[in-house]
C-alpha cells in the first residue's frame, strides 16, 4: 500500500490509467477513435446526458475517453454504496469542481480534503443551519416568495406564461442573499437577470467547457471564453467585496456573514481570513441558489405535467395550512406529500448530477476492479437514481410515492444522493429542502399550473442542471378550500 499523503498527491485532472491498473476490464463506448477517444456522437453541451446514454448501454461501471483524458463512471447502486464508505473513499475535487477553484478557492465546495479552511469553515458555519437558525430564516423566505407571487399575479392577470427557471433563480438568489448576507439584489425589480447571475452562469459554463476541451488546445479554442470568464470572476469578487464591506460598516445581523466575520473556532480560536470569507460567500451565493432553483423548476414541471399529483399535493396544503396567510416554520415539515414530490423530482434530475470519490488507499472496487490510492471515479447520481435494481423497471416514471416512509425504509442506504455523500455533503441541505417545500406549498395553493402546449422537457447543463425553456400558464385559485385527493398514477414525463 502506498503512503502518499493527501497534500502530496498531484492536483488537477488525473486520467484513469494512472489509478486503475486493470482498466481494460471496464467497458467503453464502441467506435473509439485513436488519439481523440470516444468523441463520435458526443455533444459538447450535454456531457452528462451523453454519459447517461452510455451508462444504459455499457452497464454500472464504464469509462469514456476524450483525447488523452479517461474517466471511470459508476452508477450501479452496490458500487456507489462502496464509494460512499468514508473509511475507504473521500471526496475527489476534480473535473468542473476543480475548474471553479480560481473563483471559489478553498471554499466549502471546492476545497481539497487536506486544506484546513474546509474544516474550519464547516465548524464555524454549521450552527448557521441549526433548527434555531432555520426558524429565523423562515420569515425572510416567506417575504421573498411574496415578491415572486406578486410578479406571478401580474403575469397571470396579463395572460402571460411565466419563465419558471428565470423566476426560480431570482427567488433562490434573493433568499440566500437576504438570509445569509443581509443583501438585496432587487432581482424582481429587474426585467433581466441580475449581472451576478450572468457572471455566475458564465463561470459555471466555462468550467463545464474546460472538461471537454483538450488542455493543450484550451488557450486557442477558449481564448474569448477565457477573457469573459476572467471578467465574470472579477465581477463576482467585486460584488462580494462590496457586500462584506457594507456589513463591516453597518454592523451585525446574526446571519452567516456575521459568523464568517466574527466567530472563532470553538476549540482552536482560529478565524476565517478575509480572502477565505470572500470565497465562502461566493460559494454560498452560487451553490445556495443555483441547485435549489433547478430543483424547484423540475418539480413545477412535473406538477404541471401530472395534475393528479398536483391535486393531491394541493389538498395536503389546504388541509395542513388551512387559510393562514403565512404558514409557520413547523407547518412546512408537515407537507409530507409535497416533500415527496420534491424528492422524486430530485431523483429524476438531481441538479448536482454527479459527485467524484477517490480511494484513501489501495483497494478493490466491487471485489473486481483494483484502484490505487488517489484513483477516482465519477458517480452519476442521475443514473444511480434510475438503477432498476433499486427503483424498479419503471424507474423513468415520475411517482412521488417512491418516497413514502415504508418505501424509503425498504431501500438500501446510499441509493438517493442529490446532496452528495459523506463528510463533504452539502452543508445547506436542510435550508434548501425547507425553502423548496415552503415555496412549492405556497405556489400550489395559489395557482393551478398548466404546461405550454407541445413543450417537452429539455435539460440544460452548466455543471448543474436546469429545465430549458420551461414556461407555465397560471390560473388563480382560492386557498384553503379542500380538494378531493386524487389517486396517484405513475406516468413517464
Amino acid at each position: 500500500m502506498t503512503e502518499t499523503t493527501e497534500a502530496a498527491r498531484p492536483k488537477g485532472f488525473r486520467s484513469a490509467e494512472l489509478g486503475w491498473p486493470e482498466l481494460h476490464r471496464i467497458p467503453h463506448p464502441p467506435r473509439r477513435v485513436p488519439l481523440v477517444g470516444d468523441v463520435l456522437g458526443a455533444h459538447v453541451r450535454s456531457p452528462l446526458q451523453d454519459s447517461m446514454k452510455f451508462g444504459h448501454m455499457l452497464g454500472p461501471v464504464f469509462r469514456r475517453k476524450a483525447f488523452r483524458n479517461e474517466i471511470v463512471f459508476v452508477w450501479g447502486a452496490d458500487l456507489a454504496a462502496e464509494l460512499a464508505d468514508e473509511s475507504r473513499f473521500a471526496k475527489h475535487v476534480g473535473l468542473g469542481v476543480a475548474n471553479l477553484r480560481p473563483v471559489a478557492g478553498d471554499g466549502l465546495f471546492t476545497a481539497y480534503n487536506h486544506e484546513p479552511n474546509w474544516q474550519l469553515a464547516h465548524d464555524v458555519l454549521a450552527p448557521g443551519f441549526s433548527r434555531e437558525a432555520m426558524e429565523g430564516y423562515h420569515p425572510m423566505m416567506l417575504a421573498v416568495t411574496e415578491r415572486l407571487t406578486d410578479r406571478w399575479d401580474r403575469e397571470q392577470a396579463a395572460g402571460h406564461a411565466v419563465d419558471v427557471p428565470g423566476d426560480m433563480t431570482k427567488l433562490t438568489l434573493e433568499t440566500i442573499a437576504r438570509t445569509g448576507f443581509g443583501h438585496d439584489f432587487a432581482s424582481f425589480e429587474r426585467s433581466r437577470p441580475h449581472p451576478f447571475v450572468n457572471a455566475m452562469v458564465g463561470t459555471l459554463t466555462y468550467a463545464q467547457r474546460l472538461n471537454v476541451v483538450p488542455v493543450p488546445l484550451a488557450p486557442l479554442l477558449l481564448r474569448g471564453a477565457s477573457r469573459r470568464n476572467a471578467a465574470d470572476m472579477a465581477y463576482l469578487n467585486r460584488t462580494v467585496d462590496a457586500v462584506v464591506a457594507s456589513r463591516r460598516a453597518a454592523g451585525g445581523e446574526g446571519d452567516l456573514l456575521d459568523r464568517m466575520l466574527e466567530t472563532a473556532h470553538p476549540e482552536t480560536g482560529e478565524r476565517l481570513s478575509p480572502e477565505n470569507i470572500r470565497r465562502q460567500v461566493i460559494t454560498f451565493l452560487i451553490a445556495g441558489h443555483e441547485t435549489t432553483s433547478g430543483a424547484l423548476s423540475f418539480a413545477l414541471h412535473y406538477l404541471a405535467r401530472h395534475p393528479e399529483v398536483a391535486a393531491r399535493a394541493r389538498a395536503e396544503v389546504d388541509r395542513v395550512w388551512g387559510g393562514t396567510d403565512r404558514p409557520g416554520y413547523d407547518q412546512v415539515a408537515k407537507l409530507r406529500h409535497v416533500r415527496r414530490v420534491l424528492d422524486e423530482s430530485l431523483r429524476l434530475w438531481p441538479t448536482a448530477p454527479a459527485f467524484a470519490r477517490e480511494a484513501r488507499q489501495d483497494t478493490l472496487l466491487g471485489g473486481v476492479h483494483p484502484m490505487r490510492e488517489g484513483a477516482w471515479a465519477l458517480v452519476l447520481t442521475a443514473m444511480l437514481h434510475r438503477d432498476p435494481a433499486v427503483w424498479g423497471t419503471d424507474a423513468e416514471a415520475f411517482d412521488p410515492d417512491r418516497f413514502d416512509a415504508k418505501a424509503v425504509r425498504a431501500r438500501p442506504p446510499h441509493t438517493f444522493k442529490p446532496f452528495g455523500t459523506g463528510a463533504r455533503a452539502c452543508i445547506g441541505r436542510q435550508f434548501a429542502l425547507h425553502e423548496a417545500t415552503l415555496v412549492l406549498g405556497l405556489l400550489l395553493r395559489r395557482y393551478d399550473l398548466r404546461p405550454e402546449p407541445g413543450y417537452r422537457l429539455r435539460v440544460a447543463e452548466r455543471l448543474t442542471l436546469m429545465p430549458e425553456g420551461l414556461r407555465l400558464h397560471l390560473e388563480r385559485r382560492t386557498p384553503g378550500v379542500p380538494e378531493r385527493e386524487v389517486p396517484l398514477a405513475r406516468a413517464a414525463d
